[in-house]
């Protein structure tokens, strides 16, 4: 939220509101194949294994693999921009652009670092982080939506309808979240009643969460205002009710939360690759340890990121994030509709769970081709390169997919 929220109402106008929860419905409907795959497959292996369950070792899970590998990757560089944006705003405005690059190099670096060292009490201060801006989120929107202008929010300020759900679906990275809960699914207690709870009411948490921010920030301010100030949109939102004092307030939980955010997307990639690597999907190399943890991987994915978040503009890098997190879904959907016996799903949920993420993808490409062709490009040779990768690897060393289910709990389902 703290990274696309200008972006949304630079696409949206005073439809972001309605934006947000067009994306949020999406994935609300995603959620169910999450939660019904992750109670019937639960491992470490998360989206990766739900492919694999369904499509089996080949090409196009193999790809799709990768694919979730490389959209981690442009999170993390999404992440670091907005925390470089933030970062640059507490300097005089000549000078942000050098400052920005600062902050985002600084803070992926620092990252590194940490998780190479194994900070355990950056992780243990995660939920005071997540609790402290959640706290700071509420205290924006309760003190803000009493001054809310309602003209602001009528169906004349918003974007052409196309262009509105287009908007939603290029910012829909502000909702990828939910699907790591997966990749705990084998640790969860209670796993069929837990689980689905979970995906549920974080995801509708979220969602009334990026409505009522929407709604308080295009009520507050003038499109324009935003869109001026959209690297660190919701700091200047803050302003017209909480003052400077409220623009540093929420600045300060924007680094603090986009910090967090690195810090866990960091570990949790340097995983992901460590799991593909072991289930054959990338080099052998990326499942050796350092010190007991992936380092090959966090190095690689550090540097990409560096590359990524320093070269490419926040609409370009929200547009590769969403668009590959909603194939990546729509495949999971399609995951469960295929082996819906098995985890007992009603198959009309993920049927139209494939049918809403290739839609909001084809609103996606149709308003990036005319308004941004060149991220059209990009995306292609994101996606390319992913499947490319697959075709090259696979070539090179055979190496075959290899399920991460717990044998012990494939013999009970079994049972």
């Amino acid at each position: 939220m703290f990274a696309v929220l200008g972006f949304a109402v630079q696409l949206s106008g005073g439809g972001t509101y309605i934006a947000f929860a067009l994306a949020g419905i999406v994935a609300l409907i995603t959620s169910y194949s999450y939660a019904k795959l992750s109670v019937t497959y639960p491992s470490q292996g998360g989206t990766v294994e739900f492919l694999n369950q369904a499509f089996g070792p080949g090409l196009i899970t193999g790809g799709l693999n990768v694919l979730l590998f490389l959209s981690y990757i442009v999170m993390l560089s999404l992440y670091s921009y907005a925390f470089g944006s933030y970062f640059s705003s507490f300097f005089p405005v000549d000078t942000q652009v050098f400052w920005k690059h600062i902050g985002t190099t600084g803070i992926i670096i620092l990252m590194t670092v940490l998780n190479i060292l194994g900070a355990k009490a950056v992780g243990k201060a995660e939920e005071w982080i997540v609790g402290f801006k959640i706290s700071i989120l509420m205290l924006f929107i309760l003190t803000g939506i009493w001054s809310v202008n309602t003209g602001h929010l009528q169906p004349s300020t918003w974007s052409p309808i196309l262009s509105l759900v287009a908007g939603g679906m290029i910012i829909f990275v502000a909702y990828e979240g939910f699907e790591l809960i997966a990749n705990a699914a084998e640790d969860v207690k209670n796993p069929s009643k837990t689980l689905p709870i979970a995906y549920y009411v974080s995801v509708i948490f979220v969602i009334i969460l990026y409505v009522l921010i929407s709604i308080v920030t295009v009520g507050n301010l003038q499109v324009n205002q935003i869109v001026a100030a959209k690297d660190y949109a919701l700091a200047a939102a803050a302003k017209p009710f909480l003052g400077v004092f409220g623009f540093t307030l929420v600045a300060i939980a924007a680094l603090l939360s986009t910090g967090s955010a690195i810090n866990a997307t960091l570990y949790g990639t340097a995983r992901v690759s460590y799991i593909i690597a072991k289930d054959g999907e990338l080099p052998i190399e990326l499942e050796k340890n350092i010190w007991n943890r992936p380092i090959s991987g966090l190095l690689i994915t550090s540097v990409l990121t560096l590359i990524i978040a320093n070269i490419f503009d926040i609409s370009s890098i929200a547009t590769m994030g969403s668009a590959g997190f909603l194939i990546i879904f729509a495949a999971v959907n399609a995951s469960n509709l295929k082996v819906h016996v098995k985890t007992s799903s009603n198959r009309y949920i993920p049927t139209l769970g494939v049918i809403t993420c290739s839609f909001a993808l084809f609103a996606l490409l149709w308003q990036t081709t005319f308004s941004s062709p060149f991220d059209i490009l990009i995306l292609l040779i994101l996606v390319g390169s992913a499947f490319a990768i697959e075709i090259t690897y696979i070539k090179f060393t055979g190496r075959k997919i290899l399920t991460m289910i717990k044998s012990e709990v494939k013999s009970k389902k079994e049972i």
